[in-house]
């Protein structure tokens, strides 16, 4: 489970609303429940909002004056987001929302410091970004999906240990 917030936490490094996108598709989807103070992320008009911003961040990311990631703005976002998106995966296996804040953190750092040093350094050697952006994206995209399809099979076991309700 830790590695799966992790790479959710990287994801949101790399592109803020990624994970929380993928999240609530898994949510939506049945895959990764929520319920409580979570059930908001299985809505499928929050589904919708995640993913057009997900894939507006895309877009823009792709233009030349695109901000860094690790100016104080866009990682805010990255940790804010980051951090929701730990939480509602350690909600959907019931697990406290502390867990997958704090390795979601970790993840953010990685994803965002980690990401803008290598993005560099493929930029500079192809001597072009788009490539590179849009190879980040469909990493970040295939790091959330990973990530809650972990979780997702975790889950079964999990289920076996909860009281079963009227019993």
């Amino acid at each position: 489970m830790i590695l799966s917030y992790v790479l959710l936490g990287i994801t949101a490094g790399l592109r803020s609303m990624t994970a929380l996108a993928v999240v609530c598709w898994f949510a939506w989807l049945g895959l990764l429940p929520q319920s409580g103070w979570a059930h908001w992320a299985g809505s499928l008009v929050v589904v919708i909002v995640a993913t057009l911003a997900a894939l507006g961040e895309y877009v823009g990311d792709t233009l030349p004056q695109a901000p860094d990631r690790i100016a104080p703005l866009g990682l805010s976002a990255r940790i804010v987001l980051g951090s929701l998106a730990g939480a509602l995966a350690a909600r959907g296996v019931s697990e406290p929302a502390a867990g997958g804040i704090l390795f979601g953190l970790i993840g953010v750092g990685i994803g965002a410091f980690g990401g803008y040093r290598v993005r560099l350094y493929w930029s500079r050697a192809l001597g072009r970004d788009l490539p590179v952006a849009l190879l980040e994206s469909a990493i970040a995209l295939g790091l959330a999906i990973w990530g809650c399809w972990q979780l997702h099979q975790y889950l079964p076991g999990v289920l076996v240990f909860l009281p079963q309700a009227g019993q």
